[in-house]
């Protein structure tokens, strides 16, 4: 009997044992490849889609998009617009807390938008919220913001990453939140260790119930997509990002990994910056325009998609096709350059994000496209940090190639654009003007009016090369579950995610 009750007793603790075992190696970080360092982790002083695929789990926002693009409540829990429209009273949540045990409150809300409009800041999106005139707070848990006039993208604006809330009192310390972000997010900073890896730990007062459900998040910098696929195969990753399809056959095969696959909202394009010569004569852009093969683009650097002939992404529902305006046609090309006086001219330079393998492998079809129409182009490989100041903040380049990410509203997309602000340095007064008009509408018919004049001014100016909307391949491990990737943010939501 004395035996038997020790047997059992021994078969119990061992269960308990493999039980407590099993529970220690899942109460672990997921961990997520990211193809590059983020350039700095304030999110009011960057452009950089890496820097917000990580703060979409440190900062929260007043409002917010869901699954579909709609705009929900967030920080906010419910807000008020006035008939004139423009009066937004937004009521905050009770009891939020910043990850230094601060209260959420109206002052971090005012105090932010103001650092987000000042010039010291130097924000690359305050132009955005430049419609606010007054910011008032009644109450603690009360903000009212005034704007110069009706606004229709404004709540987009707000929903937007720059929209992160940050705590008035280490705005006004003079906190470095480039490298030590403070939110009320899901998730707060454990470490950045630059060019290797950014740790994350869970907030357990974070203000939505039940979230997050994992422990942490680490997101692991690789910048070699077949490390970064080696590693989900291996199980030293969880979640990978493939911006093509090449790796979708082995992740399939293999019983612990799957594959999801989604139509982004990306616009995927070669930019041109319009003020250097011969880029600034139009018929030379729609001869590069007319030597790109934009599916063949497509399908070899990017896994498929499809292709578009504006600024505005394929499901979107402001998006209007005007693919045929200057379809693939390289005797054309060739005819156009010849009438411009291109041929035997300077060799173009094409600077690429090398972190971003499918648009390097992308430049390098451009590079052989034009070469054939008699365009010769040099690629010059540079790490993010240097695209974004080089290219996007300074102009320093001949041609580029990037994918411009969603938006919550037309505006977000197309704001700068018809004026030198742009990195593609185009100007355009018609269609500066139209965007200027589109923003004050409120009806959405009207808008869309203005909207399908603007993009066809942008169509047929051919700033860009409009390659298309190409597809996302999130490959995950089996037990993976509730990772979403928000469509319209192109930004990893981990609050519901957990490893089974």
């Amino acid at each position: 009997m004395h035996k038997k009750f020790l047997m059992v007793l021994l078969m119990g603790l061992a269960l308990t044992a493999s039980l407590c075992a099993l529970g220690r190696r899942e109460a672990r970080p997921i961990r997520y490849a990211l193809s590059g360092s983020p350039d700095t982790l304030d999110p009011h002083k960057t452009d950089g889609t890496l820097t917000f695929q990580v703060l979409k789990s440190v900062y929260d926002t007043l409002v917010e998009p869901d699954e579909t693009g709609k705009i929900v409540p967030a920080l906010a829990e419910k807000w008020t617009v006035s008939a004139d429209g423009r009066t937004w009273t937004f009521r905050l949540r009770r009891g939020v807390v910043f990850h230094d045990g601060t209260p959420l409150s109206s002052r971090d809300v005012k105090a932010t938008l103001l650092r987000l409009l000042d010039r010291a800041t130097a924000s690359p999106r305050a132009s955005e919220f430049s419609v606010i005139s007054d910011i008032l707070i009644p109450d603690d848990l009360t903000v009212e913001i005034r704007l110069h006039g009706p606004s229709a993208p404004f709540l987009a604006t707000l929903a937007s990453g720059w929209g992160a809330i940050l705590p008035a009192s280490l705005i006004a310390a003079g906190h470095d939140f480039g490298s030590r972000p403070v939110g009320t997010g899901p998730f707060a900073l454990v470490e950045w260790i630059r060019d290797n890896k950014i740790s994350l730990k869970k907030n357990p007062a974070y203000w939505m119930a039940g979230k997050p459900a994992l422990p942490g998040v680490e997101f692991r910098i690789i910048t070699e997509r077949s490390v970064q696929v080696q590693g989900l195969l291996s199980g030293q990753i969880d979640v990978v990002e493939l911006y093509d399809d090449v790796d979708v056959p082995m992740l399939e095969k293999n019983p612990e990994t799957r594959v999801r696959k989604s139509l982004t909202s990306l616009v995927m394009v070669m930019a041109m910056n319009t003020s250097r010569p011969p880029l600034n004569d139009p018929r030379v852009r729609q001869a590069v325009s007319r030597a790109v093969d934009k599916q063949k683009v497509l399908d070899i650097a990017y896994g498929g998609g499809v292709p578009v002939g504006t600024f505005m992404d394929a499901g979107d529902p402001f998006y209007r096709d005007f693919t045929g305006l200057y379809p693939y046609d390289p005797p054309l090309a060739r005819e156009l350059l010849a009438q411009s006086g291109v041929v035997g001219g300077r060799t173009l330079e094409m600077v690429l994000p090398q972190n971003f393998e499918p648009h390097v492998r992308a430049g390098q079809l451009y590079q052989e496209m034009l070469g054939k129409v008699g365009l010769p182009v040099r690629i010059r490989l540079v790490d993010w940090p240097t695209w974004l100041a080089d290219v996007h903040r300074s102009g320093n380049y001949d041609l580029t190639v990037i994918g411009h990410t969603g938006k919550l509203d037309p505006d977000n997309r197309l704001a700068g654009y018809g004026t030198e602000k742009a990195y593609v340095r185009w100007v355009n007064l018609e269609a500066a003007k139209l965007i200027a008009e589109a923003r004050t509408l409120t009806d959405p018919d009207l808008r869309k009016v203005k909207y399908d004049r603007i993009l066809e001014i942008m169509a047929r100016e051919v700033p860009f090369v409009y390659t298309g909307t190409s597809y996302r391949y999130m490959g995950l491990r089996k037990n993976v579950e509730g990772f979403l990737m928000q469509p319209k943010l192109d930004a990893p939501d981990f609050r519901s995610a957990r490893l089974d």
